[in-house]
Parts: C-alpha cells; structure tokens; sequence
C-alpha cells in the first residue's frame, strides 16, 4: 500500500452554533460534577467502612464473648471440675483468648470470688484491648479453671518427667494471685517448658510474657500453682465448641461422629495444605516448627515422593482439574532432580544431600506415579516407574527374598538394612508395577518379598508399608498364608495401637490397608482358620474409630493453631505434638493417606459394626 493510499481524508466540520456551544459545556459541566460526586462518594464509603469496621470489631468480640459467658457461668460442665482449688488461691479463674488469625493469641486473665466476677474480669480486659486496638477476633476462646494445688519446684520436676514433650496438660501460675498465670497451651506453644531437664525454662519464659505485655518475672518463685482448666472456642462462624478436658484429649474440640464427610473434610484440607507448600520449582516447603514460624531446614526426596501420593488422593476425591498442574509440576522437580539412570533399563531415586539410593525412595517414587497414571488414566510416567523398578530389583535377592537398603550415589553397596520401611515400600511398589504391565516379573519378585516377610514374622514390626503391599498383594495371589499373616500384622498389635498416646499415624494406614483386606476377603468368601481362631472383628474395629479420633490430637484445629507464631499458616493440617508440633509433609502424607482411606471404606466400617463397637468398654 503507498504513502500516498493510507493518507486519510480530511473532512471539514461544520461550525458549531451558540446552542451547541452551550450544549457542550453543559454536559462538560454533568460530568464534571458527576465525577466530584463519585470520589467524594468513595471517601465518604471509605470513611465509614473504617468506622464501621471498628465497630464491627468489637461487636463481634462483644458476640461471641457473650456466647462463651452462658458456657462459663452456667454450670452444665461444672461436673467435669475435678478436685478442689487450694486454700488462698482465687475461687474464680477464667481465662479470656483471644485471636486474629495473623499472630500468636492474646490472653486475659480474671479472677474473682465467683465464676462470674472472674468472667467479668477478664472480659473487661480483653474489651478494653479489643477496643483500643480494633482488635478482629476471629477466635475467641475461654478456659475456666477447676482444680488448683500449690507445687514446690522439686514436685513438679517429678511430675513433668513423666510427660512425653508438650503433653504436660496442666497450667501454671507463678504467682498466687494468677497475675502470671499460663495456660497449657501457651506454656507448650511458647516452648516454656524443658521436658529434657524436667523444669521451667526461664529464657522462654521471660521472653513470653515480655512479649505477651504480662507481668514479668526475675526470679522463679519456690512454688508453683498447677491448675486445669475447661474450655470452650467460639470460631469464626460463632460456633461454639466444648474442649475436651481429659488429658490424652486434652484441649480439642469434642467431635460426636466422624463419619465419612468429616474424613473427607479433614483430608481436603490437609491436601490443600500440601498444595499451598509447593514451590514455583515443584519442590516442598519440607516443614515448618510452628511455634516460632521456622522452616525446617532440610529436605527428602523419598518425602517429597510419598507425598505426591496426597495430592493424588486430593484429586480423586474432588476432581479439581487445578490440582493437575501443581502434581505434574511436583513429579517433574522429582524426575529432574533426583531419577538417575545408569542404563537404558535401570534407575534409581537418588538423595543428593547424602548421595544415597535408598531402597525405600525408589518404592515410593513408583508408588507414587503409578497412582497419578491409575488416577489420570495416563501412561505418561511408565517408562520411568519401570525403569525405577528395574532399579528395586537389582537391589532385591530374589532367592532369599531379602533386600539390599542403601547403595552410594555411584550405585556401590554401603548398607544392608535401614528401616524396615523399605522393605514394604519396594515390595509394594513391584505389586503396583505388576497392575501397570502385567510382567508377572514384578508379581514374582514381590512373592519373594512376602516369603521372607512370613518366614521372618515381619508382624513384630507393626509396619504400614508391609499392610499396603499385603492388601495389594493379595489382589492377584489367593494366598491363605497371606490373608493369615496380613491379619495377625494387624490382630497381635492391636493392644499397643489401640493405647498408643501420641497420634502415631502409620497406625491407621496399617488397619484400614488390612480393613480393605479383610473386607475383600468377606466379599469373595475366602476364609482362613485365622478368622475363627485368632481374629477379633469387634476390637479391630473398635480400634480403627479410637484411631480416627485420636488423631484428631495431631490436627492443627484454632483452639491449637491460635497459640502459635502464625496461626494461618497452619491451620487446618497435621502435626507432630510431641516434636515441637513439628509440620513436616510425610507427616501430613501418611495423616491424610489414613483418613482417605476411612472416607473411602466409611459405609463398610459402618456394615460391620464399627459405631456400635466403639462405645463398648
């Protein structure tokens, strides 16, 4: 085209007339004002947002304060107040927590002759604070103190070495007046208390209360007032919940059912979780210690690995088509990082920070991208999961069944056995090679496994990777030997899982992977001498509720996750109680593989019998 033809004509305008003149200068005038409106509109907007916001703030203090009051004075718990209070110590102690979400809570303390006068005491303190700070309270909770008993500093040294860490249950005030009164959980949370040397930390100590505006201490006094509490949290719906008040449970909502909605909401939310920790790389955020905000400064490939396995599980369950993006991106950081080849044929997961080949690494890789092609109906990671399981055999002694664990980074030995772990990872990893090919290779290799499993009663391990592999195994090989040894993995440790006092969740991986088993076995009438003579359905099923609900001890619900540094940032996952309420993405892994599993067998449990059974003594 010529300069010449994109040359636009000029077309002269016809001259306005004063009318249009005037016109123009109106509608110039309209929307001139109308845009002085519109801002001045938005400020006056802005204005009374804020002001409204500040009284919105202390509304709904004033709200759910005032729900928790009809808790705290009315005595409908009051049998639950073990014991008595100590002579000269306050009739009335009630503390007031509260909490925004973005910070560790703020406490406030009451005390008076009555319940009463002790609410009243501590909630003119926190309205106050509330006020002058337009405080957002996105949880409240109040705790009412029951017993009380005056502790010299040698007795509480005894009494706290029989805690595990962070399940001493119990406040402590140091003075009697309650002015430097903890609650349990401050003193857990701001790490106050030394389980290892069995005494007050006074470093932690000074350090929160100084940073809490408390009433400092320079010198421990020779006495201290342990005391316990009810409770109660009023959330950020306003639903209040009653806070268990027995020591294994202690502080933790009460939860009526835990029925299959519940586990699915527990295991989306932990997922989601574990979606928010990868990075842009497709590495984890590994872990986090939650009561300072600190990131755990390490990482593990054969974590990273079983952990893809939750987003997997996420995904079955909801569908989300986002989640796909974030688990392929998760697979390729593992591929690309950590999957060598030393041949065509054979790979290994390599640990680069140790440079180490880890038996169980390579099980959980496969593990893992076999569920994500069984999940997506894909066969996009077959050549590597073969490839790795290649690896498992060249480390697996078909004769004896035994396994080698631990290779050098240049694929030399370096250990024999590790943890018993790896065993049932690889061998579950051959069973899920085997439902991938079809190469009867993997079945016989992981037969092999198993052999050496029976003959060398893996049962005294209590191991959750030897239940997966016995419930994938048993899917293509009609074993009774298998069905046997399976259920007694279970049966013969059931005592000590059931009485387990820390939430331990491997445990409940291993009774719903043999649960799956058994039910598997009712349905296709496969019955074994064991069923009759050794199993017991009740108490099996007994301990799979006991589980579920005391793992609910290691969920960061906001009556937990308010104590800590960044009560966001953790709320609604797993932990590790007694670590430091360690974080860690296995431990979320193997919580959230438990719990789908529950959802995903919840109308079978039910079949069976397991509400019933759980109320039985």
């Amino acid at each position: 085209m010529s300069r010449k033809s994109r040359r636009k004509k000029f077309i002269r305008k016809p001259k306005e007339t004063e009318a249009q003149k005037k016109a123009r200068a109106k509608r110039s005038l309209i929307i001139t004002c109308s845009v002085i409106f519109l801002i001045v509109a938005a400020v006056v907007v802005s204005y009374l947002v804020t002001q409204n916001s500040k009284l919105s703030s202390i509304e709904l203090f004033e709200k759910k304060a005032g729900l928790l009051m009809e808790q705290v004075v009315s005595g409908t718990r009051d049998s639950e107040l073990s014991g008595e209070i100590e002579d000269g110590l306050p009739k009335g102690v009630v503390f007031v927590s509260i909490c925004n979400g973005d910070e560790r809570a703020k406490v406030f303390t009451g005390t008076g002759s009555t319940k009463q006068a002790a609410w009243d005491d501590a909630y003119s303190k926190a309205h106050s604070f509330v006020e002058e700070n337009s405080y957002n309270c996105l949880w409240v909770k109040a705790d009412l103190m029951g017993e009380a008993k005056t502790m010299s500093i040698d007795e509480f040294s005894t009494e706290l070495a029989h805690y595990r860490h962070e399940f001493f249950r119990k406040g402590i005030s140091f003075d009697k007046d309650f002015n430097t009164a903890l609650l349990e959980a401050e003193l857990n949370a701001g790490k106050i208390l030394d389980y290892d040397e069995e005494c007050v930390n006074t470093t932690y100590l000074r350090n929160y209360l100084s940073k809490s505006d408390r009433t400092p201490i320079v010198t421990l006094p020779d006495q201290y007032v342990i005391f316990n509490c009810i409770g109660w949290i009023c959330d950020e719906d306003s639903k209040v919940y009653d806070l268990i008040s027995d020591d294994a449970d202690y502080g933790r909502r009460k939860v009526d059912l835990i029925d299959k909605d519940y586990a699915a909401e527990l295991v989306k939310n932990a997922s989601s979780f574990l979606i928010d920790q990868v990075n842009d790389d497709g590495s984890f955020v590994y872990g986090m210690y939650p009561r300072f905000d600190r990131n755990i400064d390490n990482y593990n490939i054969v974590r990273h690995a079983s952990t893809l396995w939750s987003l997997v599980c996420q995904y079955r369950m909801t569908g989300n088509e986002e989640l796909v993006s974030v688990i392929d991106k998760a697979i390729d950081y593992m591929i690309d990082t950590a999957v060598i080849s030393i041949d065509d044929n054979t790979s290994y997961l390599l640990e680069k920070k140790s440079d180490e080949i880890k038996l169980g690494g390579c099980g959980v890789a496969v593990v893992a991208l076999t569920e994500y092609m069984d999940a997506f109906g894909s066969d996009k990671y077959k050549d590597v999961a073969i490839k790795l399981g290649n690896g498992i055999l060249t480390m697996l002694n078909e004769d004896t069944g035994e396994y080698y664990h631990v290779l050098n980074g240049d694929c030399s030995r370096k250990e024999q056995f590790r943890t018993v772990y790896y065993d049932g990872e690889a061998t579950f990893a051959l069973c899920r090679l085997y439902s991938l090919t079809g190469d009867e290779k993997w079945l016989n290799a992981a037969k092999a496994a198993v052999e050496h499993f029976i003959d060398a009663d893996y049962v005294q391990f209590k191991d959750h990777w030897v239940a997966y592999s016995m419930n994938e195994i048993t899917k293509y090989v009609d074993d009774d030997r298998y069905y046997t040894f399976a259920l007694r993995n279970a049966q013969e440790n059931l005592d000590r899982i059931y009485n387990r006092d820390t939430t331990y969740h491997t445990y409940f991986e291993l009774l719903m992977s043999t649960f799956e088993l058994y039910d598997r076995m009712i349905e296709k009438g496969i019955h074994v001498d064991y069923l009759d003579n050794g199993f017991d359905l009740e108490y099996f099923l007994k301990t799979i509720y006991k589980r579920a609900d005391h793992m609910l001890n290691g969920y960061f619900y906001p009556e937990y996750a308010m104590y800590m540094a960044n009560p966001n940032r953790v709320l609604d996952t797993f932990m590790v109680r007694h670590d430091g309420y360690r974080i860690r993405i296995d431990d979320v892994q193997h919580n959230v593989g438990g719990y789908y599993l529950y959802y995903k067998n919840y109308d079978k449990l039910v079949e069976y019998g397991m509400l019933d059974c759980r109320d039985k003594t």
